[in-house]
């Protein structure tokens, strides 16, 4: 008897075909709240009880936010089991540059290398101030002024991310920000490792705080002792991560709530099928990750799920790369290669793969999607670690709406108007007819103390 193949095969043109496709997607959209049996029993170890992740969220957040930082290194013990102390909270300056002699000088080079070309992108795309100059000598400008302070998260659970340093502090850093606070639980992959703490020791990062989840984000938030509220959280996490920053939403700016990684490709007949099973394993040893194929091509089609099933023996998350592809991996056969783009822009995905014969014209038919790659040569791997653009982009379908981190995302931008009075008399009518049919009259007055100050207030 066969195997069963390692992510699902969905036929489009077949009767039950878009069903199959709808579940698949429900099930990418609701698994954000699905907790393993492992966790719920993390939870009850916990907190005593089977709570929610919501919950355990709210829970945590509204704790650190009254009790501040007994709560934040009593959560730290509970959840990492590290105990942590007033004193050791911050990584120290000694150990940072302990990290940075110990790491490979090959590491560090690349860092280097990855640090100017992000920077490089980032500075090419920076806002700059507008201005416009009025018939009547007045001046509109819109400036563009950076954050004061910037907390940033890196995930340290199953992996070490420096990655995640230059594609949230390099741009930050471009943007101007004064001071950037970098989180990290007390792991062997988090505020532990010694290539996260080097590549921050690279970047000039002197804030280094181990603590991570929902506990670090809700003092980032709010503020504890020796750790000032910051104005923005930005970067990557768990679950738990994820539903904290929706959390401390509007009590500070945060980039998004990201939901697991995921990849679309977009293939026809002339893709390479080596190269498009490569990317799917690649999402999906972040477990979990999606990883889905659109193709008309029923070569193609088996070809990639021949070359998935041949490569993932070659990995060492091959486990977790499995489980991935079984539960978020899909080859979805569609009936043309416009289907196969219309598909990929109503999925709105993180990462949208374009392996066409013309990727430029397929993109063309395309508006949504996290960050695109067109081409055999642009793996999403590329932009993962080196390209430039940030790899921390929208997740679960809001790039319908919403965009990857950049540096403009580390600038408020605010109006001044400055206008003559002969500007002034120029849309002094206007004013006054709005202001009158809004009910507004003292912003009608207001005006015209100034274009007829003898009249303003006449009774």
């Amino acid at each position: 008897m066969p195997s069963k193949p390692l992510c699902q095969r969905i036929d489009l043109t077949s009767p039950d075909g878009r069903r199959q496709l709808d579940c698949l997607r429900n099930t990418l959209v609701s698994q954000g709240e699905l907790v393993s049996p492992a966790g719920r029993q993390r939870t009850i170890d916990v907190f005593g009880e089977p709570l929610t992740p919501r919950e355990v969220v709210r829970r945590i957040c509204e704790d650190v936010r009254s009790k501040g930082i007994d709560s934040l290194l009593e959560y730290t013990q509970r959840i990492d089991g590290v105990t942590v102390t007033p004193d050791t909270l911050f990584v120290s300056q000694d150990a940072l540059g302990a990290a940075h002699a110990e790491v490979d000088a090959h590491f560090l080079k690349a860092v280097k290398r990855i640090r100017g070309r992000v920077e490089q992108f980032q500075r090419a795309l920076l806002a700059r101030d507008v201005e416009m100059r009025l018939p009547g000598g007045g001046v509109l400008r819109q400036r563009y002024l950076p954050l004061d302070r910037v907390g940033i998260c890196v995930p340290g659970g199953v992996a070490a991310y420096p990655s995640t340093l230059l594609m949230t502090v390099v741009p930050a850093q471009v943007a101007g920000v004064r001071e950037i606070v970098v989180v990290a639980p007390p792991t062997k992959f988090g505020s532990e490792n010694a290539h996260v703490l080097a590549t921050c020791y690279e970047l000039g990062i002197t804030h280094v705080v181990r603590s991570g989840g929902a506990q670090a984000v809700a003092a980032l938030a709010y503020g504890v002792a020796g750790l000032p509220r910051v104005d923005k959280i930005v970067g990557p996490g768990n679950l738990f991560v994820a539903l904290a920053k929706e959390h401390v939403y509007g009590d500070v700016s945060i980039d998004s709530i990201a939901g697991p990684s995921e990849i679309v490709i977009v293939a026809d007949a002339t893709a390479n099928p080596e190269c498009i099973a490569a990317d799917m394993l690649a999402q999906a040893e972040h477990s979990p990750g999606s990883a889905i194929l659109l193709t008309a091509s029923v070569a193609i089609a088996d070809r990639v799920a021949a070359a998935i099933e041949r490569r993932v023996a070659e990995l060492e998350r091959g486990d977790l790369t499995r489980e991935s592809l079984a539960r978020f991996g899909g080859i979805v056969l569609t009936s043309s290669d416009q289907e196969s783009a219309c598909l990929a822009d109503a999925w709105a995905a993180e990462h949208l793969s374009i392996d066409t014969i013309d990727p430029e014209a397929t993109l063309a038919t395309i508006r949504h999607a996290g960050a695109v790659f067109l081409g055999t040569s642009s793996p999403v791997a590329a932009g993962d670690y080196a390209a430039g653009p940030s790899h921390v982009l929208p997740t679960g379908g809001t790039a319908r709406f919403a965009s990857g981190l950049s540096a403009n995302e580390f600038l408020r931008s605010g109006s001044v108007i400055k206008l003559s009075p002969a500007d002034l008399a120029a849309i002094a009518d206007d004013i006054g007819i709005l202001a009158d049919t809004e009910g507004l009259t003292a912003h009608r007055r207001s005006v015209e103390a100034r274009t007829h100050p003898a009249e303003a207030y006449r009774p």
